[in-house]
């Protein structure tokens, strides 16, 4: 709480602070705010259209200001497309006119006056020799295709006719058409020079002016977010801070001439998030902000499903080839990257990685199948390949371990959010999940006997958990009324869940054969010409490469984040919805 006169001056050295997010209320913004609004809007988008003009021109600094640059190329846009329009236009009536040759309309219109009149025709060239020996006075201009056109001259009162559709004769003449095409082309070329000197001059101080339209946006945002008490005479301001960062702006407002309350949050209060990870995480959280973030009262999965979706990726892709220029391109990129583009390419570095894993795995390099391919380096090291089969099962066994990990997620979420008696109907399955699975291996490789009693036991004790404990806020026979909608809605789900997971291999498999066939296609065109073969083969391997990897890498994108936001997500009991934790500061 702070008393009005010291307001802003408090607001001020809040901003520099840059610690607290301030809390939004349900206020109707200013027009003055709204204003500006528009204002950032159309600078950044000023200077996004200068930003993709590649000019080589150097041009004085600017010293127009701010809003009067943007102003003047709002306007000139507009005019491009005017001229645009209307050079689009003429063009067309000047391809019409062009056939019909240039003609004076004036002279056209003194014959007229003097009884001499022309009617013109289109006419097929089978009818053209018809016509001509008729010995009328017909005067041929051009022809077009299977067209002729022609003009008949009358006289006085002869008549003729002729079995075709009289045409008008365009307004302007071809010439005039291509003066006013000339004029326009000048024109825009002449506002296309302008927008190269506005790119050469002024995108710097576009970009300052709107570091300082937002500074003040999110200034006069804070006011209007802000509570006026006793007459106006006190400002009410509420906002979240980190605790990591609460000492550091509690000694900020012990200094201050105000009066302040610090209380923990609780989980009814709409509280801003702020994730926190290791550097390897931090890589795919622009991944998890495309689906949400976590609300404030459950776990950030984030750190959960970013190996399985490297994973994943490796797996869809799988080319240890396409993997390796993954891993060098990005490399190779990020010595003269931006900053800011440095963590993307990273995370394209590890994308490689497992690309190279798997393409290891299978036993693919750039759509060779390592497998069956006699090479030297890789005949001791056949038997380590996977078979498409055994990658079938991988692809199943990965789906099965996150489906089995986002249950355990889900249980500590449950733990945390709302006590551990919650967490005991997915802890039961489990408990029927990890203990049937252990009984049928242990029967498998024979360390114990066939034993029902045991299966049904595990069955048994986990089944108990989820008839009685999936909803522990009802009565019993209300438990035992969800407990068995959950068993049947699970067990449909988890089958469904798992089955979603064969598109790992599907993936990778189409990835692997597509380049196998543009490699056995490739060999095809060179063995046709011993001169040009080698040189057409080289080319189609490096097209058809780039589009199976720029294809396959789609799809060994979209369809992880796919397992990810939809079964990993679902099995981890993720609910999503926070908001970003955005500070109030410069």
């Amino acid at each position: 709480m702070v008393f009005h006169t010291e307001y802003l001056s408090f607001l001020k050295e809040l901003q520099e602070l840059g610690v607290v997010h301030v809390a939004q209320k349900e206020v109707q913004y200013s027009a003055e705010l709204e204003q500006k609004y528009a204002q950032q809007t159309a600078c950044e988008n000023t200077i996004l259209f200068l930003s993709k003009r590649e000019t080589e021109l150097t041009a004085p600094e600017n010293t127009a200001n701010e809003k009067e640059i943007i102003e003047t190329i709002i306007q000139k846009q507009k005019e491009t497309e005017q001229l645009e329009s209307k050079l689009e236009e003429t063009s067309k009536q000047y391809e019409k006119a062009l056939p019909w040759g240039d003609f004076s309309p004036e002279l056209i219109d003194r014959l007229k006056q003097q009884n001499i009149h022309f009617q013109f025709y289109a006419i097929s060239k089978k009818q053209y020799p018809e016509i001509v020996q008729k010995d009328w006075p017909l005067v041929l201009l051009s022809e077009q295709g299977n067209q002729v056109l022609l003009v008949l001259v009358k006289t006085g009162s002869s008549a003729f006719e002729i079995d075709a559709e009289e045409i008008k004769l365009p307004e302007t003449p071809c010439s005039k058409l291509k003066e006013q095409i000339t004029g326009l082309e000048k024109a825009i070329e002449t506002i296309e020079l302008d927008f190269d000197k506005f790119a050469a001059n002024s995108i710097p101080k576009l970009k300052e002016y709107k570091a300082k339209l937002i500074d003040e946006i999110k200034f006069e945002a804070v006011i209007e977010n802000t509570q006026k008490q006793a007459d106006n005479k006190l400002m009410l301001l509420e906002g979240w801070v980190p605790k990591s960062k609460n000492l550091a702006l509690n000694q900020f407002l012990d200094t201050s001439s105000v009066v302040y309350l610090s209380q923990r949050a609780t989980p009814d209060d709409d509280i801003p998030v702020l994730l926190k990870n290791n550097r390897f995480s931090k890589l795919f959280e622009p991944i998890g902000s495309m689906f949400s973030l976590p609300n404030y009262a459950e776990l950030d999965l984030t750190v959960f499903f970013a190996p399985f979706f490297m994973l994943f990726f490796g797996f869809c892709l799988g080319d240890a080839g396409y993997g390796l220029l993954f891993l060098i391109g990005a490399g190779i990129y990020k010595i003269k990257a931006a900053k800011e583009m440095k963590p993307y390419l990273t995370l394209i570095q590890f994308l490689g990685l497992a690309t190279i894993l798997f393409g290891a795995i299978s036993g693919t390099l750039f759509g060779i199948n390592l497998i069956e391919t006699e090479l030297p380096f890789t005949n001791n090291l056949r038997y380590l390949f996977l078979d498409p089969d055994k990658m079938f099962s991988l692809a199943l066994i990965l789906g099965g371990v996150q489906i089995l990990f986002g249950l355990f997620i889900k249980a500590a979420n449950q733990a945390k959010q709302f006590g551990f008696r919650y967490a005991l109907a997915t802890l039961g399955w489990l408990t029927i999940l990890i203990g049937s699975v252990a009984y049928f291996l242990l029967v498998r490789v024979k360390l114990i006997q066939p034993n029902t009693t045991i299966l049904y036991l595990i069955l048994g004790a986990g089944g108990f958990f989820v008839l009685f404990f999936s909803d522990p806020g009802v009565n019993v026979f209300a438990r035992i009324g969800k407990g068995i909608w959950d068993i049947y809605s699970t067990v449909t789900g988890i089958f469904g869940d798992l089955l979603s997971y064969i598109r790992l291999f599907a993936l990778g498999l189409s990835s692997a054969i597509l380049g196998f066939v543009i490699n056995d296609i490739g060999l095809q065109i060179l063995g046709s010409s011993k001169i040009l073969g080698p040189v057409f083969f080289a080319v189609f391997l490096i097209l058809g490469h780039t589009l199976n990897i720029l294809i396959s890498s789609l799809g060994s994108f979209v369809h992880p984040m796919r397992l990810t936001f939809v079964e990993f997500y679902k099995n981890a009991g993720f609910k999503g919805g926070g908001k970003e934790y955005i500070p109030f500061k410069k």
